[in-house]
């Protein structure tokens, strides 16, 4: 990368080389640009904002709405018109509507709530490893990374086990869309296909209700209003959807970067209470949240000495915050000793009134699956540890993730 231009170029285009190693493009952004305005393929103007200070103030200012009701016409251009039914929930809400929509969900995702969960998750973790080859090749994302939080996830809302599979194939075409033609209805297609599923879904469990939160989140509006039916769909999506992407990446993410780093490896091995801090360094180092979900200025706004036309769209680079120089001792490096490793000093979770309502739990299966991991195979090796890892390319940053993790568990001696 030479200029800015190029920087801005491979940032807004979501260039394959950028998609392979982003960190280059954001730590040249940081310095040039820091706050720049693009014209991404959607079309809209757009302001990247790259810096740790100005990325953690962006995240909770009011003036940057997450009611993408609001910028409809850029909404509708990003997105298409069948995405409206799915996202009437707390992401794409500000105050009062966001505080009262997250207030009905907290209480299934607080400490001690996930923590009771500690034991099935670990079933789980020790079923799928079960079910893992030992002595050959596979791909550790399809076997593990991905089915542990959608069972978890599944079991927490009450979706039936036959039905994970179909929740998720749904969801990754709903995460992997491009802007063509063919993408698009791809894409509309399986959004209805959510909508479908989760109003038939919700249809049954009036009617006989379960110990589960959807079962919980209806008696909550049926007694007092609590949701209209909108958003009860729209949140049943929401849980599933970013309740299992974000953690199946994390842990792909997580494993990739620990064995490429054995020293690293070894410490959280032969000091396990290292994994609580080493999980939060792994979110800071290469989380699966490349970039904050989309805002927009309600008025003019200035950061890093650069104006945000009211209307504009911001992007919020996640990543690149997190290894802001500014912020962080040498931030390209993994670090599972790093001092001040604490849950609020990256900000691979967000901040403020948007901060992830999932994070203990993410965090919880995370430690889980990678300390039963490395535990039960302590020569566990990637396949190709001399190859390139293969990234997911996506049409904009939501997501940083792996599009496949070839292991070898137990390579021959």
């Amino acid at each position: 990368m030479t200029t800015t231009h190029e920087a801005v170029a491979a940032a807004e285009r979501c260039t394959p080389e950028f998609r392979r190693d982003p960190h280059a493009v954001y730590a040249h952004l940081r310095d040039s640009a820091p706050v720049c305005p693009m014209r991404p393929p959607h079309g809209n103007e757009t302001y990247l904002v790259t810096r740790y200070d100005d990325a953690r103030a962006a995240l909770s200012d009011p003036r940057l709405s997450k009611d993408m009701y609001g910028a409809m016409d850029a909404y509708r251009r990003i997105f298409g018109d069948s995405s409206v039914a799915l996202d009437d929930n707390m992401l794409n809400s500000d105050a009062p509507k966001h505080t009262r929509l997250r207030r009905l969900v907290n209480s299934a995702f607080t400490p001690r709530r996930v923590e009771a969960l500690r034991p099935r998750i670990e079933e789980i973790v020790r079923d799928l490893l079960d079910e893992c080859p030992a002595r050959e090749r596979f791909d550790l994302l399809p076997a593990f990374a991905f089915p542990l939080p959608i069972i978890v996830i599944c079991d927490l809302l009450g979706v039936p086990p036959e039905d994970r599979t179909r929740m998720q194939h749904l969801s990754t075409t709903v995460a992997q869309t491009g802007f063509g033609e063919e993408a698009k209805r791809a894409q509309q297609q399986a959004e209805e296909g959510l909508h479908a599923y989760f109003t038939d879904l919700l249809t049954a469990k009036r009617e006989r209700p379960g110990d589960d939160l959807l079962s919980a989140l209806i008696a909550a509006r049926d007694n007092d209003g609590g949701l209209t039916e909108s958003e009860l769909v729209s949140t049943a999506f929401l849980l599933m959807f970013a309740g299992h992407k974000t953690t199946a990446y994390l842990i792909g993410n997580a494993v990739h970067h620990l064995l490429s780093h054995p020293a690293q490896l070894r410490a959280v091995r032969e000091d396990p209470e290292l994994i609580r801090a080493a999980v939060e360094e792994l979110v800071r180092y290469d989380g699966s949240v490349e970039s904050a979900t989309f805002r927009y200025a309600t008025e003019d706004v200035e950061y890093g000495g650069t104006l945000i036309p009211k209307g504009a769209l911001v992007q919020i680079a996640i990543s690149s915050a997190n290894r802001d120089p500014r912020k962080f001792d040498a931030p390209d490096e993994l670090d599972v000793r790093r001092p001040g490793n604490a849950q609020d000093a990256h900000l691979g979770f967000g901040h403020g009134s948007h901060y992830c309502l999932g994070a203990p739990l993410a965090r919880l299966e995370t430690q889980l699956a990678l300390t039963r991991l490395f535990e039960r195979f302590p020569r566990m090796a990637l396949a190709d540890p001399a190859g390139a890892p293969r990234w997911l390319e996506v049409p904009f940053p939501a997501f940083r993730g792996l599009a496949e993790l070839p292991v070898v568990l137990d390579p021959a001696g």
